[in-house]
């Protein structure tokens, strides 16, 4: 499954901890915001630690999952590039 994970956390300390830890399962495309695929097991790992870096009276953090049909149709403007997806490289 493809992911895009975003956040507004409140404290630096925090934010700084949920970014190290988002690092480890998806690649950094925004300031707050990560994406990439993620298989399902990993899925439900990425959530625990997620929870265990945020504060869920203050911060906010949306994962959305994309099927293979609406990640094609996103639109990418500016300087923003596609995340490169190993499970789909096709070698020639």
């Amino acid at each position: 499954m493809y992911l895009i994970v975003c956040y507004d956390v409140v404290l630096n300390r925090r934010r700084a901890k949920l970014f190290k830890r988002l690092r480890t399962y998806l690649k950094p495309v925004q300031k707050s915001v990560f994406e990439g695929p993620l298989p399902a097991p990993q899925r439900q790992q990425l959530r625990r630690d997620i929870l265990d870096c945020i504060d869920t009276r203050t911060d906010s953090v949306r994962i959305y999952a994309l099927c293979g049909g609406c990640r094609q149709a996103v639109e990418l403007l500016g300087t923003s590039l596609m995340v490169d997806d190993p499970d789909n490289d096709t070698l020639i």
